[in-house]
């Protein structure tokens, strides 16, 4: 448990200028569509032992959801060699899908390319996902690589900040993000504990993408999406428990705490005001709030905590609505989201992950 008294760490530092525009944005999602009322029934027949918690399925703030295999594949149990299999493939296409969405929105061509930043938590591949899609796009050979592996639900704006990182350090060039998640692939109907049971009432499966530019020298172009202005990371200690995976022999075993509510009462809000204030920003001036939608509980408590108006976290629960929580690419359709309505001036992406850890990227629309 969280100890009050435990000193928490935040990686934010000087603040640091960015030239990095976002140039482009594209999300997707498999074709398996899913009620809510379907999955509670689902559940139901596959955990009978739990059927009593129905109320958690109504109250995820969730309509639907999207999943990579159909429906009653989900019936059967499955091992690690036909889970991996069946996430390279869907994986793989969902990436090139979103990579060629984004690239466009830019106006690039892939080989406008000159580095891929991959992030995932639902499936490994060696070689990585990044390796793989360049045999399917069009990405120069000399194409600079990054997987990322382990963050999460945070890994959508973690990811995000770290390709910006990488994006301020290559004058000229353009900086492809792209995260997949295959949440359903992780059901495990040998594993009747409640925090399957809430893991199945919550994921679904989705990619986003990200095309960002470094403008050094010559600022965003008219047809930008938006710009970075700060990103940041904070860590709490001893909290390793709060949400992650246990490694089973048939797959990931999900690892959801009751106490992730409790501990972003107590601790969200010195944490946002450490990475704002490090960066000479205050919480008042910004017009939306891009907050990763891990379910309706996540979304009220912050809301409370920082004082949002519902307004403030329409975008999120718009997205929680119609696709549930994707895991790291939730955010970024809350961002594409935005985008799509017009949103303008400063926004704030945050998400969480395990570590436990809080992720920010402050942009300007």
């Amino acid at each position: 448990m969280l100890k009050t008294t435990a000193k928490a760490r935040s990686s934010v530092v000087a603040p640091q200028r960015f030239d990095v525009a976002i140039a482009g944005v594209a999300t997707a999602v498999p074709r398996h569509r899913l009620s809510q009322e379907d999955a509670a029934r689902r559940a139901r027949d596959i955990f009978p032992e739990l059927s009593g918690h129905g109320a958690l399925f109504r109250n995820t703030g969730i309509e639907t959801r999207y999943a990579c295999k159909p429906p009653d594949w989900y019936d059967q149990e499955h091992g690690w060699a036909a889970r991996t299999e069946s996430f390279l493939e869907h994986a793989t296409e969902l990436l090139e899908r979103v990579a060629r969405e984004a690239t466009a929105a830019a106006g690039l061509e892939l080989g406008a390319i000159g580095a891929i930043v991959v992030n995932t938590i639902t499936g490994l591949a060696i070689p990585s996902l990044d390796a793989k899609l360049l045999n399917r796009l069009e990405l120069p050979a000399s194409v600079e690589r990054l997987p990322i592996f382990g963050l999460g639900c945070g890994g959508g704006v973690g990811g995000l900040a770290r390709a910006a990182r990488y994006a301020q350090a290559m004058p000229g060039a353009n900086v492809l993000f792209l995260t997949v998640d295959l949440c359903s692939l992780c059901l495990r109907v040998n594993d009747a504990s409640m925090a399957m049971l809430v893991a199945a009432a919550l994921f679904g499966d989705g990619a986003a993408g990200v095309v960002l530019s470094n403008t050094q020298g010559r600022g965003p172009g008219a047809d930008a999406c938006g710009r970075i202005l700060a990103v940041g990371d904070h860590f709490w200690r001893n909290t390793e428990h709060i949400m992650g995976w246990d490694i089973k022999e048939d797959g990931f075993g999900v690892v959801l705490s009751p106490e992730l509510p409790p501990l972003l009462r107590r601790h969200l809000r010195p944490a946002v005001d450490a990475f704002l204030g490090a960066n000479g920003m205050s919480l008042g001036e910004f017009n939306g709030f891009l907050f990763h939608p891990g379910g309706a509980k996540v979304l009220d408590t912050v809301q409370a905590v920082l004082g949002l108006s519902d307004d403030d976290l329409a975008y999120s629960r718009k997205v929680l609505r119609a696709f549930g929580n994707m895991s790291s690419p939730t955010a970024l359709f809350a961002l594409a989201e935005a985008l799509k309505a017009g949103a303008s001036g400063p926004h704030l992406l945050t998400a969480f992950g395990p570590g436990f850890s809080a992720y920010f990227v402050a942009v300007e629309l």
